[in-house]
């Protein structure tokens, strides 16, 4: 075949739904740019774990260039896309990090997988406040905050002013939410208990505040009611049934609901409430008209393409999916779902090269995990629950298996259990680029 002839499939973003479809498309006769704005995939689901020092960034992030070093008919580009001209099936981009980029880039097929971030529920100034953590950034400025929180706590004379240091809010009581808070706790009552002097890492206050009747909503009640107890015995205090109404340098304002609101002084707040989808849903939206719903996710039909554009597919966080029945349905948020859709996509592109046509995609359950803390962790898989050291052995196991790279599963696991025998944590550097990103006290 010509090189003219070849046909150009563009992926953009690394995440794990553009890694599936490229990774699954790598063995096809066609030429794959891969396009993101890092140089790196991220395994979202351990950031937390960088932000509380368990986990170095390295460990849970691998160069998108050495996963494709050997396929030839792969190329990797550090750019952000920051048009789409569908009529022309050309990408507008521009540079990262002073990166040089072509103006565009030509697709005969197009795969974007854009995902999200979290939202602020339409107060963005509570961003500069209020750290989250599914970004590596992020989550290196939020293990910054929250170790100079305990450095500040050490060198604060007045006993309110170090009692607010000592105070961690964290808003959201989901997997993220949960998993920060049980962090935390950990750092401050097992890791830290003995490395100051002045002040008890023990006595910090934990709250984990979330806006419905219990955590883990996307759990049955029965595990979720034992995450909160598991969550108390590590001295995390969950605020159920309250609304953050503000949020500053100095403190976090929560609604119980009744009209009566709490002002809880804190100097960290961590951010796990409400995803909004990439922006690239609202182009996309724009470009096609096709819906977009409050969540800013983009209307796909039942195989993941644009509504008159078949040959542009859309999927993971940033995407609902309409159904065989012509009623839109948003997909758990989580990795399992953007990588069955990066599968479907490049099983997809490789039957319609035949001649074919692919089936609607139709979406697997695998189930929810969350781990707690150390050896506690809750499972609903496929109706089976379980709870405590066997649920945290499953999804010690899950996410080593989903991990990216050999070395980074044996050193995860190396760390993991040194962690376990000993309650360290290797990672807990306060850098000054990632300080200098947190607010002044």
């Amino acid at each position: 075949m010509s090189q003219a002839s070849v046909h150009r499939v563009v992926i953009v973003g690394g995440g794990f739904g553009g890694l599936q479809a490229t990774q699954n498309l790598r063995r096809a006769d066609v030429e794959i740019t891969l396009l993101d704005r890092r140089n790196f995939h991220l395994f979202q689901p351990l950031t937390y774990q960088v932000a509380t020092g368990a986990l170095s960034p390295g460990e849970i992030a691998y160069p998108l260039r050495a996963i494709f070093k050997r396929d030839r008919n792969i190329r990797v580009l550090m750019a952000e896309v920051t048009d789409v001209d569908l009529d022309a099936r050309e990408l507008r981009l521009s540079s990262v990090a002073g990166v040089p980029a072509p103006a565009s880039i030509p697709y005969d097929t197009l795969i974007v997988s854009g995902g999200s971030r979290y939202s602020y529920f339409g107060h963005d100034e509570w961003a500069e406040f209020a750290e989250e953590v599914k970004s590596l950034e992020s989550a290196l400025t939020a293990r910054s905050r929250i170790l100079s929180a305990f450095e500040a706590a050490e060198m604060e004379p007045d006993p309110q002013r170090r009692e607010s240091w000592l105070t961690f809010a964290v808003v959201g009581g989901g997997p993220t939410g949960v998993e920060m808070a049980g962090q935390i706790a950990e750092l401050a009552r097992d890791t830290l208990s003995r490395d100051f002097r002045s002040v008890n890492p023990r006595t910090g206050r934990i709250l984990l505040i979330e806006a419905t009747d219990r955590v883990l909503t996307s759990f049955p009640p029965s595990l979720s009611a034992r995450a909160e107890r598991s969550l108390e015995r590590l001295g995390v205090t969950a605020l159920l049934g309250r609304t953050v109404v503000g949020v500053d340098a100095e403190g976090v304002s929560v609604d119980d609901g009744n009209g009566s609101v709490e002002r809880i002084p804190t100097r960290t707040v961590i951010w796990a409430a409400g995803v909004t989808a990439s922006p690239l849903a609202a182009k996309l939206a724009e470009r096609s008209g096709a819906e977009l719903d409050r969540a800013g996710r983009v209307t796909v039909e039942a195989d993941l393409t644009l509504p008159g554009h078949p040959e542009v597919f859309a999927l993971g966080d940033m995407v609902r999916v309409r159904g065989t029945d012509g009623v839109p349905r948003v997909l758990p948020g989580v990795a399992p779902a953007a990588m069955q859709q990066g599968r479907y996509a490049a099983k997809a592109v490789r039957t319609r090269l035949r001649g074919g046509e692919a089936p609607p995609f139709h979406y697997r359950d695998k189930g929810n995990l969350a781990t707690i803390g150390r050896a506690a962790a809750v499972a609903d898989i496929k109706g089976l629950r379980l709870s405590g050291f066997i649920a945290w052995i499953t999804w010690l196991v899950v996410h080593l298996w989903y991990l990216v790279g050999f070395q980074n599963r044996i050193v995860v696991f190396i760390r993991w259990m040194f962690s376990f025998a000993t309650h360290g944590r290797g990672a807990r550097l306060i850098t000054e680029a990632d300080a200098k990103r947190c607010p002044e006290p």
